[in-house]
């Protein structure tokens, strides 16, 4: 493959990145206020989807525009040189699950207002006991008559707060195997008995939740697929989740590097060998990760399902975003820890939790462990 734009993907990415200069919403890491982030999300959202920047790789049939992931991949790296608030990239995976399991009715009801953002939508698959183990959930539906009551808890669902409906896991059957007995239910959030608890971070932001279900009614027709179909439909989803979004994290990882290079420089510190490798480290490791995506969106235009790659891409950017960090505490030291500059201490702590997300880093070696055959320790 040859990774260098073609002259129309160069041409959409001048347009891009000339719209996003005059569009992206000032101040917008300002706003703290969960009403007021909400708005701006929607606002964003809304905005790219008039513009034509959304669902760029769904199918023309519900409503995308039929393009090569790799114009995603060039609106996350744009977006992320940019620095813009998050692009909505539940859009992407969410839509993938519904228009591959949905039944006509439902795509129809549910994908136009998930593509122009009318709608906000949030993942609830982790739970308590059940994170990197999810075929443990325990999130109980039971069938009565035309609907589903559902009970139990839902952990780590970010957008939660933000969200109107979830992409819901739960257990509908306890007598199989437990990868067997998992079903997907569309839910909405705005219902009796469904309460969004924020869990405040170490930032101060309630930037997850956790999510709790008590008696729910879902009617039988909001599950997508088969009973029993969910964990095949949780695995797509997850699948979907690494690739072009990747991009994104790559473009502020290679600032962000930028940055420590300049703060190290100005505080005398490139002559330090502690400092110069563990920022050749973190290059090298961002690096990876780039031509890692880059393969995997080879393959996924080739016409390729996301495979184990997608575990060797986020292993790799767990070890880079932590790296990354790692080496911006060297450079700061006392003033990170201080208050002086508590802004990369705040980073180095949201960059923690990047080796559980979408399954954590040993979970990804199981997985590829597997694939190689590997015996059992």
């Amino acid at each position: 493959m040859d990774y260098r734009d073609t002259p129309e993907e160069a041409e959409f990415r001048l347009s891009l990145r000339a719209w996003l200069k005059d569009n992206t919403i000032e101040g917008w890491r300002d706003l703290t206020e969960v009403a007021d982030v909400r708005k701006l999300r929607k606002e964003w959202h809304r905005k790219l989807y008039a513009a034509g920047y959304m669902g760029l790789n769904w199918p023309v049939e519900y409503g995308g525009q039929g393009l090569s992931p790799i114009y995603d991949a060039i609106l996350n790296d744009e977006a992320g040189k940019a620095d813009t608030p998050p692009l909505p990239g539940m859009v992407n995976y969410l839509g993938r699950a519904i228009f591959t399991y949905g039944s006509e009715e439902q795509k129809k009801r549910f994908l136009p207002t998930l593509l122009n953002g009318e709608i906000q939508w949030c993942q609830g698959f982790s739970e308590p006991s059940a994170g990197s183990d999810l075929a443990s959930l325990r999130t109980r539906a039971v069938r009565e008559g035309d609907e589903y009551v559902v009970n139990g808890q839902k952990m780590w669902t970010s957008g939660a707060i933000h969200a109107d409906w979830c992409l819901l896991l739960v257990r509908t059957d306890t007598s199989v195997a437990k990868h067997k007995g998992i079903s997907c239910l569309l839910t909405p959030l705005e219902v009796p008995g469904v309460t969004v608890r924020p869990i405040v971070l170490h930032s101060g932001e309630p930037e997850t939740a956790e999510v709790f279900f008590d008696d729910v009614r879902i009617p039988a027709e909001n599950r997508i697929g088969e009973e029993g179909a969910g964990w095949k439909i949780a695995m797509t989803t997850v699948s979907y989740e690494r690739g072009a979004a990747d991009v994104g994290f790559i473009s502020k990882l290679r600032r962000t590097i930028t940055e420590l290079e300049d703060a190290a420089r100005e505080r005398n510190l490139l002559g330090d060998q502690g400092i110069r490798r563990k920022l050749a480290r973190a290059y090298v490791d961002c690096e990876a990760l780039n031509w890692n995506v880059a393969r995997q969106l080879s393959m996924r235009i080739s016409g390729r399902a996301p495979g184990p790659e997608g575990s060797v891409g986020k292993l790799l950017w767990s070890r880079a975003a932590q790296g990354t960090m790692h080496a911006a505490l060297d450079i700061f030291g006392a003033d990170a820890l201080t208050g002086a500059r508590e802004e990369w201490l705040s980073d180095y702590f949201t960059s923690r939790p990047v080796s559980v997300y979408g399954g954590s880093s040993q979970i990804q070696k199981n997985i590829l462990a597997r694939m190689l055959d590997m015996p059992k320790g």
